[in-house]
């Protein structure tokens, strides 16, 4: 091995070790929010989760699992996972920019001097470690997620794309081109974003095998490296396994022979015709066919990492996302059915009025009889032709209203027939949304938030307030955000606000100047790497306003494409050195001042953002998981509602093997008829669900019911749902008399549900001393005319329930609980409310009634609170949205104001201390239901701790109300609302400190709000 290599290889194991470093010292010690708590869960025990499924993902974590000495170490060896996979990402760049680097000198290795080795390599660790710290990057690299294995195999298939240049003319080149397509077959087991880095690699060998180049063959070569993606995305990954589900119902429907005997009797036949295609080419000595089939074959073998996930699925394991046991539901699982159609070419708008519903036949696999069956799937949707558009990106009618946010829609009128007219945006008006939101916001924001800076970690809606990008650099900033100096300080503070300068940016400019000018080959390979792993997703996401989390982490492909010009840019400022005559350095000294100057990039990346990825020391997924299943009562039911309810509650009991009594239902999940299927089968020591209505009612089929008021009285629940469970010939003819595009119904919206105070009793649902405040029924009046399958499975499940078993959810407006009227009929129980049937009146701010004695138990004795009262952990707006929205500040209130009321002032006063103490403002600042927090102070007495609070909150206000005193008046008219909220802040605030007569400390602040008011 020659010098240059050995230092090459060793250098770019010193850029995995710092990296690796950093990110131990800042990874999450358990489970994070959103999808990481599910990944670590199916890892942990090879579990089955969301479509579409990241089977190797899942092995690679389950092999980190074994180093945890205990249950309570797997989320942190998970995480790990993710911090070697993106330490060996950095390696990989950092011998990808050397090589570059290396092309951009134009010498071989040989011909290297020491300055230019010290140039190479001080690019390559300043790219290297430049990306590292971006916020993007280092994001997913500390946590148990998919984006960091991800970002692996696309840096390793280019750099393997690298080095068979190198070795192109060599006999035994053709290795690296099937390693690559081996890596590719693999990456499809952890997400699809690989697949984008295929065009740059066509590009790679594009260069240097064709010789007679021009602007056809150009084209050409783009249009070979799409059609590569589109057979690997349209025909090996859904066509292998439709054909093996094709030959699996003609086994079990015709041979009768066991279920997945036909798909394994077609992965046999694949396997073997690629064995005997990779024999016949070498055999008659066809070189390039004998690459492309061993090439196919190992791509097969890798995509091969998805029979784990039928496995696993035929075991039933507790977390068993869509039942993938067959290859029929296996193939909706990669189709990605259950997340709807987007179009992307051609496509309606909005306001298109729908014309016909098509539908499509489809097999399922009947549990009952063993054989599939077919059912009627939906389809799409034909929208009136004269409405629809080429490359329609305003097409969702649920978000008609956020898309004129966006844009000033004057609109066309169309006429669909009937004397009807239809507004629809136009053709302009499609682009200006396209670029404004989809290119502007949701890519080039997330591209500056990592190489020009970031305003705050707060989620954004395209106002100036929160998540824009922000350079450090006032009269530029200043231009499009306000004067920066009247930022409220609790802005300024947040720990997302990270400002470079342009620092990055200008040095990955001076990158693509330097590379398009001296290599234009390999500049085009890296643009197209940076373009199909940003723009181009934009296309095809085709994404809607308002998404429910910040979408950076989809583009990092794309920064990790800049990164590589960030490093290149130092061979730019050796050059510009160079020109400098006065300089009579040697060539190494100008080298090293080179590099000197760009090492700038990775320390004030570096510098700006370990604060707010510092995730050591931070337990709230984790706790707040175990909290919501100890709010309950052994052997309930909970239904969570939304992925942050639901992860770290399956993270607690697949993982950390605690409250294993209780049966976890997804609300949201209760909408598909495997996993209602599900729910009726134990689960760990949680017994099933029961349930009236039979399988074969809500299996692949009745995906609503339509409430119908044959009866103007109550019905009984029971009786309500016997008459959904009847299959009988006379309710069909019912049903058609009443709606012929009707397949079921429920009789009645009135409806009736006896409780059985003995059951009630004896399940603790209700204590005994609180038994005369049960009513006897509780009359239930629904508020919509169709009920969804997770509607009345709900239904259901009370009914059938009897009041022998507590039902818990983890949010009192979920939509299934306004819709059937429950929401009188909670208690609440610290992070979840308890159905009881104790009529309460309804409040806005606090559902349900309170058990003194049970909720002081759970918060003050009980619950955990994820290290928050500690200063120095990075609370991010995840971590201070999740607190909100478990209302646990209000609960100490609630608490605290019942004590008060039967004269407790001395425990009020310590659930006052313990909610100041664990819920500090100081990381969880003031929102609404700090109100009731401040009212409790008061009346215990903590006067002092109340005043405290208001004059913090009272100054932090006055700095937002000042701030927009300081914008144009243009500006704060589209503000209106976020104004107005401020404002109301204000008078609340004063308004509790006058009817605690404190006056006086608030006379300044209103004075100030009816001034600006």
């Amino acid at each position: 091995m020659s010098h240059f290599k050995k230092l090459n290889l060793s250098l770019g194991w010193v850029a995995f070790f710092i990296s690796a470093l950093v990110y131990s010292l800042t990874v999450e010690p358990s489970a994070s929010l959103w999808d990481c708590g599910e990944f670590i869960a199916t890892s942990y025990k090879l579990e089955v989760g969301h479509p579409p499924g990241a089977p190797l993902f899942m092995i690679i974590n389950r092999f980190f699992t074994f180093f945890a000495p205990n249950t309570s170490y797997v989320a942190l060896m998970v995480n790990m996972a993710s911090v070697v996979a993106s330490a060996l990402t950095i390696s990989f760049l950092f011998w990808t920019i050397v090589h570059l680097g290396q092309r951009l000198i134009k010498k071989s290795i040989e011909e290297l001097s020491k300055s230019d080795l010290l140039l190479i390599f001080g690019s390559a660790f300043v790219g290297a470690l430049g990306y590292a710290f971006t916020d993007t990057f280092w994001f997913s690299a500390v946590e148990g997620e998919v984006y960091a294995q991800s970002s692996l195999f696309t840096a390793v298939v280019f750099w393997a794309m690298l080095r068979w240049e190198e070795e192109a003319d060599s006999p035994t080149s053709d290795r690296w081109l099937i390693l690559i397509a081996y890596m590719i077959g693999l990456s499809i087991g952890v997400h699809l974003l690989n697949l984008l880095a295929i065009p740059a690699l066509v590009f790679i060998y594009y260069n240097k095998k064709i010789k007679s180049r021009s602007r056809i063959s150009w084209w050409g070569a783009l249009l070979v490296s799409i059609v590569i993606i589109a057979i690997i995305l349209f025909i090996i990954v859904p066509k292998t396994v439709s054909l093996g589900a094709w030959l699996d119902k003609v086994f079990v429907n015709n041979l009768n022979l066991p279920v997945n005997s036909g798909l394994l009797t077609f992965v046999v036949i694949l396997l073997a015709g690629l064995t005997y295609l990779v024999y016949y080419t070498h055999t008659h000595k066809k070189r390039l066919w004998h690459v492309v089939s061993l090439s196919l074959a190992v791509m097969v073998f890798g995509y091969c990492s998805y029979a784990s996930v039928v496995v696993r699925a035929i075991a039933n394991p507790p977390m068993n996302s869509n039942a993938p046991s067959d290859p029929y539901s296996l193939l909706s699982v990669l189709n990605r059915e259950q997340y709807g159609y987007t179009p992307l070419l051609f496509g309606q708008y909005y306001s298109s009025p729908i014309t016909s519903v098509e539908y499509k036949e489809e097999f399922y696999l009947n549990d009952k009889t063993k054989k599939y069956e077919k059912y009627k799937a939906l389809d799409h949707y034909e929208y009136d032709e004269a409405t629809t558009t080429f490359f329609p990106r305003m097409h969702s009618d649920r978000h008609a209203d956020l898309y004129k946010d966006w844009v000033d829609i004057k609109g066309r009128n169309i006429n669909v027939g009937d004397g009807r007219m239809v507004t629809v945006p136009t053709f302009a008006e499609n682009l200006d949304f396209f670029f404004k939101y989809q290119v502007n916001y949701m890519y080039w924001r997330y591209f500056m938030w990592n190489f020009v800076g970031r305003q705050n970690d707060i989620q954004g809606d395209g106002g100036i307030m929160y998540g824009n990008w922000l350079s450090g650099i006032d009269f530029i900033d200043n231009i499009y955000l306000g004067n920066q100096t009247f930022v409220p300080t609790e802005l300024k503070e947040n720990s997302g606000r990270n400002t470079y300068f342009f620092l990055p940016f200008l040095l990955g400019l001076c990158g693509i100047f330097f590379q398009l000018r001296r290599d234009k080959d390999n500049f085009t390979v890296v643009m197209l790497l940076f373009l199909m792993t940003g723009l181009a997703i934009i296309l095809y996401l085709n994404q809607t306003p308002s998404e429910p989390r910040e979408r950076d982490y989809a583009y990092a492909g794309s920064f990790y494409a800049f990164s590589i010009w960030i490093g290149l840019g130092v061979l730019f400022i050796k050059s510009l050195i160079d020109k400098i005559k006065v300089l009579k350095f040697s060539d190494t000294a100008k080298a090293g001042v080179a590099v000197a100057l760009s090492l700038s990039v990775p320390i004030v990346l570096l510098a700006e953002n370990y604060d707010d990825h510092d995730r050591s020391n931070r337990y709230v997924a984790k706790d707040f998981g175990y909290n919501y299943l100890e709010s309950t009562l052994p052997g309930s039911i909970i239904l969570p509602y939304g992925d942050n309810d639901t992860f770290p509650l399956w993270n607690t009991q697949e993982v950390l093997g605690e409250r294993t009594d209780v049966k976890i239902a997804n609300l949201s999940y209760l909408s598909s008829d495997w996993y209602t299927h599900q729910m009726e089968q134990r689960t760990n020591d949680a017994m099933g669900i029961d349930l009236t209505i039979p399988y074969d009612v809500y299996y692949r089929k009745n995906d609503y019911i339509h409430v119908v008021n044959l009866y103007n009285e109550y019905i009984p629940i029971k009786m309500v749902l016997k008459f959904v469970a009847d299959n009988s010939e006379k309710k069909s003819q019912l049903i058609k008399q009443i709606a012929a595009d009707i397949e079921q119904i429920i009789p009645t919206s009135k409806i009736s549900i006896p409780v059985n105070k003995d059951n009630v009793l004896k399940s603790g649902i209700v204590k005994p001393e609180d038994m005369h405040l049960v009513v006897d029924t509780i009359f239930m009046d629904i508020k919509t005319d169709v009920l969804t399958r997770a509607d009345y499975v709900l239904l259901d499940m009370i009914g059938s329930a009897d009041w022998k078993r507590p039902i818990y959810f983890t949010q009192p407006y979920a939509e299934s609980i306004s819709k059937l009227g429950l929401v009188e009929y909670l208690q609440y129980d610290g992070f979840a409310y308890r159905l009881v049937p104790i009529k309460t009146k309804f409040s806005q701010l606090n559902v349900g009634r309170v058990d003194v004695e049970y909720l002081y138990d759970k918060l003050m004795n009980k619950f955990r609170y994820g290290n928050l009262w500690d200063a120095n952990i990075n609370v991010d707006e995840f971590i201070r949205t999740t607190v909100r929205a478990s209302r646990v500040r209000g609960g100490f209130s609630r608490l605290a104001l019942e004590l008060i009321n039967q004269g407790d002032t001395v425990r009020a006063v310590k659930v006052l201390k313990k909610g100041l103490t664990e819920i500090p403002l100081k990381n969880i600042s003031f929102d609404y239901l700090t109100y009731d927090f401040l009212e409790a102070l008061y009346r215990a007495g903590m006067v002092k701790e109340a005043n405290s609070i208001v004059a913090a909150e009272g100054n932090n206000l006055l700095e937002y109300i000042e701030y927009y005193g300081s914008l144009p008046d243009a500006q704060v008219k589209l503000m209106a609302s976020e104004v107005n909220g401020k404002l109301s802040e204000i008078y609340n605030l004063y308004a509790v400190a006058i009817n605690n007569g404190q006056a006086d400390i608030v006379k300044e602040l209103k004075e100030f709000a009816d001034l600006y008011n």
